[in-house]
Order: C-alpha cells, then sequence, then structure tokens
C-alpha cells in the first residue's frame, strides 16, 4: 500500500563542508517529526559513499565545497536512483540562475525555518508520488544526462559565463587624486578601513585614500570580491587566509599579507563568505 504524504518518512542526509552548518542543519531537521536524520558528509567523496550505502529519501546538498562540489556529486550519482535533493548555497548568482533553469530548489543560507520547512514539505510529497519522475529528469538534465547547456560544476558554469562575456572585466574604483583619477581593480584591493571622514584603500602595496562616507563606498563594491565586516572595514573576501574566534561573537581575519582585522559581532553573518 503507498503511503500518503502525511505518512512518509524521509530518511535523510545532510551534505556541508563546514561542521557549524551541518551541527545547525541537523538540529533544525531534529524538530520535524517526518525527516530521519540517517547521517551528515563533510565533503563530496563522503556523500557518495553515504548516499550509495543509505539509498536517502531526501539529500540536503551544499553547492559551495572545495574539491568535490555540489555539482560534482551529482553527476556522480546513478541517474536511475536519484534521491530527492534539496540544494543549499549562500547567494551564488551562477548557481541559483542554473538551479530556476531547471525549476530546482534550493535552501539559503543562513537558513530560514519558514523556507526550511516549505521545501522539506514539497521534498515529501514529491518522495513516492507523480512528481518524482519530473525531478529526477530535472537533476539529470542539470548534471549534463540531457541537453548542451547543462552544469558539470560550478568552476564550469562561470568559466562558460566568462566565455560568453558576461561580466568578464573585473570592477574598477575611482580614486580622485586633485585632477586626476586613478582607477583601481577591486580584485586588488585587500582591505579598506575609515580614517574619520576618509577612506583608506590599501592594494597592491600602496594605500589610496578616498573621501567618501563608508555607506556609499559599499554601494559601489562587488559584493562577490568586497564585503562589509565592521563599521569601518571592508575586506576582499579572496585575500582572507584564517579565521580566530575571539570575544562577544567577534572573529580576527588574516589576509595572505598578515595584516588581521576584525570581523564586529554585528556582521557576523557575513563569516559564510570565509570558509
Amino acid at each position: 500500500m503507498l503511503l500518503t504524504s502525511m505518512e512518509t518518512r524521509l530518511t535523510t542526509i545532510i551534505v556541508d563542508d563546514e561542521k557549524s552548518a551541518r551541527s545547525s542543519l541537523a538540529r533544525r531537521l531534529a524538530d520535524v517529526k517526518y525527516i530521519d536524520l540517517a547521517g551528515a558528509a563533510r565533503n563530496g567523496h563522503e556523500a557518495l559513499q553515504m548516499i550509495s550505502e543509505l539509498s536517502p529519501d531526501l539529500v540536503l546538498l551544499d553547492i559551495q565545497m572545495p574539491g568535490m562540489d555540489g555539482f560534482d556529486v551529482l553527476r556522480a550519482l546513478d541517474e536511475d536512483r536519484l534521491p530527492v535533493i534539496l540544494f543549499v548555497t549562500v547567494f551564488d548568482e551562477f548557481a541559483l540562475q542554473e538551479l530556476e533553469k531547471h525549476e530546482l530548489d534550493c535552501l539559503s543560507k543562513p537558513i530560514d525555518g519558514e523556507q526550511l520547512v516549505r521545501l522539506l514539505e514539497k521534498a515529501r510529497r514529491l518522495v513516492g508520488g507523480k512528481g518524482a519522475a519530473g525531478h529526477r529528469r530535472a537533476l539529470a538534465k542539470l548534471a549534463g544526462g540531457i541537453g548542451g547547456d547543462s552544469a558539470r560544476s560550478m568552476r564550469e558554469i562561470r568559466a562558460r559565463r566568462k566565455g560568453k562575456g558576461r561580466s568578464a572585466e573585473t570592477p574598477k574604483l575611482a580614486i580622485r587624486d586633485g585632477g586626476s583619477t586613478t582607477w583601481v581593480p577591486q580584485d586588488e584591493i585587500e582591505w579598506i578601513d575609515a580614517a574619520g571622514d576618509y577612506m583608506c584603500v590599501h592594494a597592491g602595496g600602496k594605500t589610496h585614500i578616498l573621501r567618501i562616507t563608508m555607506k556609499k563606498l559599499e554601494q559601489q563594491l562587488d559584493p562577490a570580491i568586497l564585503q562589509r565586516i565592521h563599521r569601518s572595514t571592508i575586506v576582499n573576501i579572496h585575500c582572507v587566509c584564517d579565521k580566530t574566534p575571539h570575544i562577544n561573537g567577534e572573529f580576527f581575519l588574516t589576509l595572505k599579507n598578515g595584516h588581521r582585522v576584525k570581523l564586529s559581532r554585528s556582521y557576523r553573518d557575513r563569516l559564510r563568505y570565509f570558509r
């Protein structure tokens, strides 16, 4: 006898390279009566082993993971035995566009409780229901089983978009000094700090002085490169090589050049940018 969606229980695994993210999601899933959490994988290789051994109904799969990312995991799965997959990601324009194109759902970090419940209920209806086959077809198409413009990995998506001329040029910040203007590529900026009414822009071993408010400056910057971590500090997320807990929820971030900056409690949500 087939179970109704209200009776269906979901054997579930979590796949995320961050321990805190796995723990947080596990706590939330513990409050959902129809979820049976079978395990949590730390990387793509562990995920493939768990999926093979446990045959879960549902996989909550982080997209941005070092080495084998979420799309790599999907491509490695048996197309005929795909579980329901709910992708998990911080805001990522490329990933979200790819998922939207295939009408697949994505749970956004930081996790919103209402969104989680809504998408879990949708997954519950899919398992064993009429929509399961369509979900598997969408996953297969995303993975590269159907169609010529399918995703193979996040790295391939970004490379392909750049190949099509999409935002290939690095944005630049204009630094005006008297009658001259210096255009500084934003990916060369290491960090920015406030000094009274002025901003000190540190890039390539030089410090450029810019008179502008922090708020207005932040609006000119590419958030995929530069993120505000303190009321007086902006940092290049690609220049951070280490993070160390401080007091009261604060962190010290160490840049590749050895300089340290503080991430304040008010901007703790920005930690998700620093793996």
